[in-house]
């Protein structure tokens, strides 16, 4: 089995470095690169509007990253009267680590639906929801809250920003490297990785077994075409829990 990475940041390294101490072949490809998102200004005025009991949903690590630095370089504290929640086990304690404040999340599924599914999430009249995010992502959770009566703001906390590289060529060496297995963690990565393999090199992508975070990840790439035989899907999204699937499945 020989691995292809593509978280964008340092988690993306570890893993390989798991790997490595494995004997499993892996390389660190990071389709694009992260930048301050613009709206990340916006952020301490929008948290000082939420009413007390009012929610906060982080999407990643990264998010919580850009946000946290953002309030730190502003003198504002994460509130202590406001419900926060991420989808991972893994990014909850991370934004527990950096806020201080207790995060909540679905011990079950870590997607969109799982979150949905908590008690606390499902009458959200008269609640205002503030996802910090990417440049996209988490459309459902977003449609799903006004549909249950919560007001959804947006803030934009980080940019996925293109390498200025020519990944085609970095991805047909890794078909060239023997590169059989490829670790997408989000539907972004999938659509990229897709839409940046060069036509010559689509047959070898599909054919390669893809590990995907959850059913929604699994549906994505299923559309861009993959066999539903060639993906393995993970419940989380960290590290350990990609880790323990390739080694329970090499």
């Amino acid at each position: 089995m020989n691995v292809l990475v593509t978280r964008p940041d340092s988690r993306g390294e570890q893993l390989v470095e798991m790997l490595a101490k494995q004997r499993i072949f892996a390389i660190h490809q990071p389709l694009f690169r992260l930048e301050a998102g613009r709206e990340l200004s916006q952020l301490p005025s929008a948290l000082s509007r939420l009413n007390s009991g009012d929610y906060v949903f982080a999407v990643s690590k990264n998010a919580v990253d850009f946000a946290d630095d953002t309030l730190k370089h502003t003198g504002f504290k994460w509130r202590s009267d406001l419900h926060y929640f991420a989808v991972g086990q893994g990014t909850a304690q991370h934004f527990a680590a950096r806020s201080e404040q207790a995060v909540r999340y679905p011990l079950k599924s870590a997607n969109s639906e799982g979150l949905l599914a908590l008690p606390i999430m499902q009458d959200l009249a008269g609640k205002t929801v503030l996802i910090l995010r990417a440049d996209s992502g988490r459309a459902f959770f977003a449609e799903q809250a006004r549909q249950r009566g919560a007001n959804v703001q947006i803030i934009e906390c980080y940019q996925r920003m293109k390498l200025d590289t020519d990944l085609a060529e970095r991805l047909s060496l890794a078909k060239r490297a023997g590169i059989d297995t490829i670790i997408a963690t989000s539907g972004d990565i999938l659509t990229f990785l897709a839409e940046q393999t060069a036509e010559t090199e689509q047959a070898w992508l599909k054919a390669c077994r893809l590990v995907v975070v959850g059913k929604r990840g699994a549906a994505i790439a299923r559309q861009l075409g993959w066999q539903a035989e060639n993906i393995l899907i993970s419940n989380q999204a960290d590290n350990h829990s990609l880790f323990e699937m390739l080694n329970a499945n090499r």
